[in-house]
Parts: structure tokens; C-alpha cells; sequence
């Protein structure tokens, strides 16, 4: 029996793989090696392909206000400014009402009477699209007062924030 026992045992240890295991015992080095200088090869030109890319531009971001909202901003802060937080006695009777949020494309703010508020506007200021022009019109332009509004609007529209006009 023993020596059935090592018989078996010695045929087990001379035992080929099977038949379909067989293409993976015949792999040699030399395939091996071609697929690891494939997938370098690959790689590298990868790396070469994206390093040969533009980098990209850099765009200033867009504050995405128009041309007459960044107008109006400008405007209705100094108007708040000098004409009502002031308490300027010219405008003592009149509250601001501002409509720059408008999704007409056109922002403004208008003066109505103090004790009604929801009256008809005696003043409105406006720009409209993309323009930075100013528009004022309204009764209020029509009285004495009207010339001392235009100048201010000018004033502020080109930029001076302040509120008296330089003597």
C-alpha cells in the first residue's frame, strides 16, 4: 500500500496543467515586457497630448449688472444721500422710492410726495437697456428746483458723488 500511496503521490507532482491553462504557461518575459512598453508608450503620449493644451484664458467675471444699472446704483446713492438722509430742505417733502431692481430693464427712482407715498411720481430718474444715459422727467423739472436736479443728476452721473456743486 505504501508503495501505491507513493506512486500517487509522485504522479501528482509531475502533473502538467491543463490544456486550456497551456497559453499562460507559454507567456515569456519578452511578452510581458512588450505589453509594459505598450502601456508606457500610451501613457506618455497622454501626458504629451494634455501638456500641449493652451491654459486657459481668464476672463474677467461679469458683475452682471447692466450698463444702466451700474448707472442708476451710482445715481440713486448720491440722491439718497443729499437729498434725503441729508434732510436737505429743498426735498423735505418728498420721499424716494427706488425701482432699481426692475426686471424691465429699465432701473430708476422716483420722488413722490412725503404724505403720499403712493401718489403719482413727481420725478423719475431712469436709465433704460444697456445705456449708462440718464433720463429725468417729471413736474418737478418744470419748477426752480428742476435746475438744481438736473445739475446734481449730472454731477453724479459723471461720476463726482458729492453733493454741492464745485464753486
Amino acid at each position: 500500500m505504501a508503495a501505491m500511496t507513493g506512486e500517487r503521490y509522485s504522479k501528482a507532482r509531475s502533473v502538467s496543467p491543463p490544456d486550456h491553462f497551456s497559453h499562460f504557461w507559454q507567456l515569456g518575459a519578452p511578452d510581458m515586457r512588450l505589453t509594459i512598453v505598450r502601456l508606457a508608450l500610451l501613457s506618455a503620449a497622454g501626458f504629451a497630448l494634455a501638456s500641449c493644451q493652451s491654459t486657459p484664458k481668464t476672463v474677467p467675471a461679469p458683475s452682471g449688472k447692466s450698463a444702466s444699472l451700474l448707472a442708476m446704483e451710482q445715481v440713486a446713492i448720491a440722491a439718497h444721500k443729499c437729498w434725503i438722509a441729508s434732510k436737505d430742505p429743498a426735498f423735505k417733502s418728498y420721499q424716494m422710492a427706488n425701482e432699481l431692481n426692475s426686471f424691465s430693464g429699465t432701473p430708476r427712482f422716483l420722488l413722490v410726495p412725503a404724505k403720499h407715498y403712493g401718489g403719482k411720481p413727481l420725478l423719475v430718474v431712469q436709465a433704460q437697456g444697456n445705456s449708462s444715459k440718464v433720463d429725468v422727467f417729471g413736474p418737478l423739472m418744470a419748477e426752480p428746483l428742476g435746475a438744481r436736479i438736473g445739475s446734481d443728476i449730472a454731477r453724479w452721473q459723471a461720476g463726482n458723488p458729492s453733493c454741492a456743486a464745485a464753486a
